[in-house]
């Protein structure tokens, strides 16, 4: 890795982004990028990805996209053995991501909460096995960082958003876990917990009362972007390696919960 400066922080460093395709995912490539590191971006949509990709070159960065759904285990492997032989290793990794399906328990929406444990959970998993390699060689050469998007549906109650909740209660408490094995190999292991963020994940619900909520609530407070998340991404990666933040609650100004 190499010295910062003050206009590019990240010069020399190598991040991964998941979910990059759209929202926080894709945001959070471009300002890494633009604070100077190489990013490789990960999402299923291949078109989307050599859209940004394209954009960050036009900027003057570097990037590699990978078509890669997160869930097939052997292709995110295979993906973080590009990004060691392309790349050089990563040494930010930005675990993003994740769906949100709220639905009342008593529908039995069984199909939707297999799709949120196999996307929030079981993807996330699959992205931290593969790439931590990476980060703890980086970190025998300096400091590497680990930041995985949770929710702020991990600490509060939505009705009708309970098997989401417990998919990002599992990312945050994870999170806490493995700050305690990976920090002494100078691995940072953050938490980041939005709230209320317009993005595509808005999308994706098709309960009517969660819609009507959502919608509703943006009668009465500012949502976040995805740009505000981007921001603080760059922030905590940019931060000296003796500081962890461990865990980062944003939150719109006007949304109480």
């Amino acid at each position: 890795m190499t010295t910062q400066n003050s206009a590019r922080p990240l010069a020399g460093r190598v991040a991964v982004v998941t979910g990059a395709s759209s929202g926080i995912g894709e945001a959070t490539a471009e300002h890494l990028a633009e604070l100077g590191a190489s990013v490789a971006v990960l999402a299923r949509r291949a078109e989307r990805l050599d859209d940004l990709v394209a954009r960050i070159e036009k900027n003057g960065g570097q990037a590699l996209a990978l078509a890669v759904d997160v869930t097939d285990v052997a292709a995110v492997r295979a993906a973080a053995g590009r990004v060691a032989d392309e790349l050089g290793g990563a040494d930010l990794l930005f675990n993003n991501a994740g769906v949100m399906l709220p639905a009342p328990i008593e529908e039995l929406a069984t199909d939707q909460w297999q799709r949120q444990i196999d996307l929030n959970v079981t993807g996330l998993m699959n992205v931290i096995g593969a790439l931590t390699p990476q980060l703890v060689a980086a970190g025998e050469r300096g400091v590497a960082d680990l930041i995985n998007t949770s929710s702020i549906a991990a600490q509060n109650i939505f009705p009708t958003f309970a098997v989401y909740s417990a998919t990002k209660a599992y990312v945050t408490h994870l999170s806490r876990h493995l700050r305690t094995e990976l920090g002494p190999k100078n691995v940072r292991v953050s938490a980041i917990e939005p709230g209320i963020v317009g993005t595509e994940l808005q999308s994706h619900v098709t309960d009517e009362g969660a819609q009507a909520w959502l919608e509703g609530s943006r009668d009465t407070m500012e949502w976040l972007t995805s740009e505000d998340v981007a921001q603080t991404i760059g922030f905590i990666a940019s931060l000296p390696p003796r500081v962890n933040l461990q865990q980062v609650t944003i939150m719109p100004t006007g949304q109480p919960s």
